[in-house]
């Protein structure tokens, strides 16, 4: 949070608004920290995209905006009036551009922050929830907490059944996977680059959020070596890695990949497997890393482990769209979708 944003709020009068949260039964979010349940919750400011993908697929009705507005292409797989809902900004993550006047001014029954529970991210949840008198959950956005998450955010909304729904859907899906891979011997597990940007020179380092369903599926992940978040690496540390399989969400890296030459050594790139992720309307892989990354799941389990994973693909998807983004899509729109468009 920015100097201005911390004066915005420090200007608050913490005591009028604490009665606010006193009346409140309370809940301990991800972070231990105490987060009070308002008797009613008609509308929540979602920090950062995971959360407002995570509160979309729950209760739709409830999110007040986006952190980003989404485009037309994007709309065609949402619900028309929750998909054109106002851009509001971020309070975390990279670029925070949420405004907390404008945050204050929509009056949101809860802020909602969902990813990292690191220091940074509890400092800023606590000062702004006691600041504002606005309850503020922060819960764990890990790839393996979704379902516990789930959980958790219907006990803060108030709707538990909906949210123990989508939740077992969520275990199911990564049992059903997980049982599979575990039978898998380390020789039959191939060596994965995850590229991004246009050049495929960023990539997620070992127990990086962005290449988690990566390393669920228990492929290795060439640049685990060493641990972190994302890194730029370099053509030659990539050629020195040789991939088996390479895994980008950028179109213009995996349209030009396979004529380049230096690429062309590569061989992931010599067999083919250079797999572009479907992103509509949100990445199957990372870009946001919420809960749309389960479906993305079975595509990579797919393209990992062919022979495991004989599961109609179109099938899966209309039935996760149906369920997390509250529309049907046509076959049309699913192959769309598969292709990588948008």
């Amino acid at each position: 949070m920015n100097p201005d944003r911390r004066a915005l709020v420090g200007g608050l009068s913490a005591t009028l608004l604490a009665p606010r949260l006193a009346r409140a039964a309370a809940i301990t979010d991800a972070a231990g920290r105490s987060v009070p349940i308002p008797d009613k919750v008609a509308r929540v400011f979602p920090a950062g995209p995971p959360a407002a993908i995570l509160l979309y697929a729950l209760a739709p009705d409830i999110l007040l905006g986006w952190p980003r507005a989404n485009r037309p292409e994007e709309c065609q797989f949402m619900l028309p009036d929750v998909c054109t809902r106002p851009e509001v900004g971020r309070l975390t993550g990279r670029g925070n551009t949420a405004n907390l006047e404008v945050v204050l001014a929509l009056k949101p029954d809860l802020i909602l922050d969902v990813g990292a529970t690191s220091g940074t991210f509890v400092s800023l949840a606590s000062r702004v929830q006691e600041q504002t008198g606005i309850a503020y959950a922060l819960l764990d956005g890990r790839f393996e907490a979704v379902a516990a998450t789930y959980r958790k955010l219907g006990e803060l909304t108030h709707r538990q059944a909906a949210a123990e729904e989508l939740a077992r859907y969520v275990d199911e899906t990564m049992a059903t996977i997980k049982s599979r891979v575990d039978k898998i011997p380390d020789s039959g597990r191939p060596r994965v680059y995850y590229a991004r940007g246009p050049r495929g020179l960023e990539t997620g380092l070992g127990g990086s959020i962005n290449v988690e369903t990566i390393e669920f599926l228990g492929a290795r992940n060439v640049a685990a070596e060493r641990g972190g978040g994302l890194a730029n690496v370099s053509i030659e540390q990539v050629l020195l890695w040789d991939p088996e399989v390479i895994i980008t969400i950028d179109r213009d890296f995996a349209s030009s990949v396979r004529t380049d030459p230096v690429w062309a050594q590569v061989a992931a790139v010599r067999t083919g497997q250079v797999h572009l992720s479907p992103k509509m309307p949100f990445g199957w892989v990372d870009f946001p890393p919420s809960v749309n990354r389960l479906i993305g799941l079975w595509w990579l389990a797919k393209i990992l482990y062919p022979g495991k994973f004989p599961e109609d693909l179109h099938a899966l998807t209309r039935d996760f769209y149906t369920r997390f983004y509250h529309v049907t899509p046509s076959d049309v729109q699913i192959e769309y979708v598969l292709a990588g468009r948008g």
